[in-house]
């Protein structure tokens, strides 16, 4: 009875910190963020100059790279959490795994919507199956699978073990999808950023990509913490549900 007494005399209070929508702090993460993506809009439409081979079609380069860039941080995440999950069996790892792939799942699927229209006109086409293109693809299959996993398998312990096991096999693709420009002759052009003495963009397009790059990653970071706090919220109230049950039994 004192357990029940403690839920029903104090729900203000556990729902005031358990969402990250109440309070000042999260008022000034969430308008840094969208701060941060206005100033990479107006730095990608108005101040960056428009590049002389393809014209005004590049300034998808603003969005389509920091994009995958995100999706790629994000799944990062996703396995160092799911390496950790696998190590400690914590729940809050487990959280954070599958915050982490929420997200990333959501920004690749931004770069993958992006690339065809920026490859229609300049490509001509909108998709081949290249390596950089088919990896891209396949990596946001996986971890699609993997969300389709949690929600379809029962709760227990099993799932997110297996959920781990599965992160830590896909995040493989990440980085053979990274170096597939540099490994294979691709549709893809060979990087402009860290692709040797060659590579290389002017100034000014460097500083439109670097502010586009870090406002996605902040408004990445204001999604993947939200998503982790409910994901946290869940566990707490699949807890209570469980002790319930056990008591009605």
């Amino acid at each position: 009875m004192a357990s029940m007494t403690l839920q029903t005399d104090q729900p203000a209070q556990a729902t005031s910190s358990s969402f990250p929508g109440r309070g000042a702090w999260w008022s000034v993460c969430t308008l840094l963020a969208f701060g941060l993506m206005e100033a990479a809009l107006f730095e990608a439409l108005k101040i960056a100059p428009t590049e002389k081979t393809m014209g005004i079609y590049q300034r998808i380069f603003y969005v389509h790279v920091p994009s995958f860039i995100a999706g790629f941080t994000a799944f990062a995440i996703n396995f160092l959490a799911s390496v950790a999950y696998l190590w400690r069996r914590t729940l809050k790892a487990d959280a954070l795994a599958v915050a982490a792939a929420e997200v990333g799942v959501a920004f690749t699927a931004i770069g993958l919507i992006t690339g065809p229209i920026w490859a229609k006109p300049i490509w001509g086409i909108w998709w081949t199956w290249d390596a950089r293109l088919t990896l891209t693809l396949v990596l946001w299959v996986m971890y699609v699978s993997y969300l389709m996993l949690r929600q379809l398998t029962p709760a227990n312990e099993q799932q997110p073990r297996l959920a781990a096991v599965l992160a830590v096999f896909f995040f493989l693709d990440v980085p053979i999808d990274y170096m597939a420009i540099r490994w294979w002759p691709t549709q893809h052009p060979q990087p402009v950023f860290f692709g040797g003495p060659k590579s290389g963009v002017a100034e000014p397009i460097a500083v439109a990509f670097l502010i586009s790059a870090i406002a996605f990653l902040a408004l990445a970071a204001l999604l993947f913490w939200q998503r982790y706090r409910l994901e946290c919220d869940r566990q707490k109230l699949a807890a209570v549900r469980r002790e319930l049950a056990l008591r009605q039994a």
